[in-house]
């Protein structure tokens, strides 16, 4: 599977660090020079300069061979395009578009652009997973796909501490990608030990989330 990414903020790069952690082969595009650097620093070759907006930038990062583009930069103007361009110019399979503004939800509709996350959506998560009982960050909603990208804190109780990943047995559907320590983010592989106060990112479909945060837990 390879996928190009465009848009290199907050969803972007979990995006991107989702995508790595599965095995996909993955670039990303961002045209803040800053931010650029910051994320070439991490993910080196992973990462392309430029505005995903432009013909050349898109061919350069290899939409033309892509199974999946997906668009999230702070622009809906900008997701548009990439993703009209993904699908009429270079006949993508399948193109994933951020809308910023859901008023602007029907402009992506009318174009065709089917597979949409709403960053309102986003926050409205967010907020219903940040009650003090449940300690779950839901970073992203892939609506068309039945996924959802999750972070939260590993409870001192938990089934899972002490466990390396590759003998936690883990939802059906769920996988972990990622193990932040000491403010020092892996990629979550089979040798990794997952210990209290982690903060562990989860990709899974929705109806394993509760059974997920049990085992992360332990409650």
């Amino acid at each position: 599977m390879y996928a190009v990414i465009v848009g290199g903020g907050v969803v972007g790069y979990n995006v991107l660090r989702a995508l790595t952690g599965l095995g996909y082969e993955t670039v990303l595009i961002e045209k803040e020079k800053l931010r650029f650097a910051n994320l070439e620093a991490e993910y080196e070759h992973m990462v392309l300069h430029g505005d995903g907006t432009e013909l050349a930038i898109l061919e350069a990062a290899g939409v033309a061979r892509a199974d999946l583009v997906i668009a999230v930069t702070g622009l809906d103007n900008d997701n548009i395009v990439v993703a009209q361009l993904s699908k009429e110019h270079f006949k993508t399979a399948k193109c994933i578009a951020r809308v910023n503004d859901p008023r602007n939800q029907e402009h992506f509709d009318a174009l065709g652009i089917r597979f949409t996350v709403s960053a309102s959506q986003s926050i409205l998560s967010l907020i219903e997973h940040e009650v003090p009982d449940h300690r779950v960050v839901n970073m992203l909603n892939l609506r068309h796909e039945n996924l959802e990208i999750i972070e939260l804190n590993v409870g001192p109780g938990a089934p899972i501490v002490g466990q390396p990943v590759a003998k936690i047995k883990m939802p059906s559907n769920a996988r972990l990608i990622s193990v932040t320590r000491d403010n020092e983010s892996s990629i979550a592989v089979g040798d990794t030990v997952v210990q209290p106060g982690d903060r562990v990112m989860a990709i899974l479909e929705p109806s394993k989330e509760d059974e997920l945060v049990r085992l992360l837990l332990g409650d």
